[in-house]
């Protein structure tokens, strides 16, 4: 028996069901959405942001893309997305899960052992990376980044603040080693770039409030520092 809709507009979703399947989550995602689904909304909320920063840019890449779920909302808006994770198992995981409609070139790297290995890009966005890097070790993290980046390139970084911590569940937190104020945050950027601007979010909006109020900060810099050492 034919699988129809009872309104016809709706008949598209069992066409693309029958011709693709069922699109997954992905790894990360699959857990959020299991545990905890309003986060969901955060996520995604980031990513259209970063989205609309990044575009009509060319070459972007995303470093720390976990799953890549919320990838193909920056694809929407730019020429393409490299992504780059430390993690195998997450890089692998995008690989297994490609459509020729959302295709994505994704790639195993650590950035503080080197700058992204395939050239420089026009923007590089980083969500809820820099939180797990050691305060030691945050140099390597954003001279690399700076370091990949084209003269006229633009970095978007997003963290949970440190006020935000008291507040975040235990899932949350871990591995949480260096969060920051929206103070601190523009503070270490401006070491790195001409011009750095923090936005404040909470839950699924991204303001200009109160930075201590934030729970979660969000760095645009423009202009990379060439004689950084």
């Amino acid at each position: 028996m034919k699988e129809e809709t009872k309104e016809p507009q709706y008949q598209t979703c069992v066409e693309i069901k029958n011709k693709v399947g069922l699109q997954s989550l992905g790894l990360m995602t699959n857990q959020v959405y299991y545990d905890d689904p309003r986060r969901l909304t955060f996520l995604l909320s980031r990513y259209k942001f970063v989205s609309k920063i990044m575009s009509g840019k060319d070459q972007v890449a995303e470093l720390g893309c976990g799953d890549a779920f919320g990838t193909r909302v920056v694809q929407q808006e730019v020429g393409s997305v490299t992504a780059y994770d430390f993690d195998p198992v997450f890089v692998e995981d995008i690989k297994q899960r490609q459509v020729s409609k959302w295709a994505l070139e994704a790639h195993v790297h650590n950035i503080l052992d080197g700058p992204l290995p395939r050239g420089r890009y026009n923007g590089v966005y980083s969500l809820d990376v820099m939180e797990h890097i050691i305060p030691e070790q945050e140099h390597l993290y954003l001279q690399h980044i700076a370091q990949s980046l084209e003269d006229d390139g633009v970095f978007v970084v997003g963290m949970p603040s440190i006020e935000s911590q008291e507040y975040a569940s235990p899932p949350s937190k871990a591995g949480h080693v260096n969060c920051k104020t929206g103070k601190d945050l523009k503070k270490v950027l401006e070491k790195y770039y001409e011009n750095v601007f923090i936005f404040s979010m909470n839950d699924e909006v991204v303001h200009t409030g109160f930075l201590p109020m934030a729970h979660y900060i969000i760095g645009l810099c423009c202009g990379p520092k060439r004689d950084k050492k």
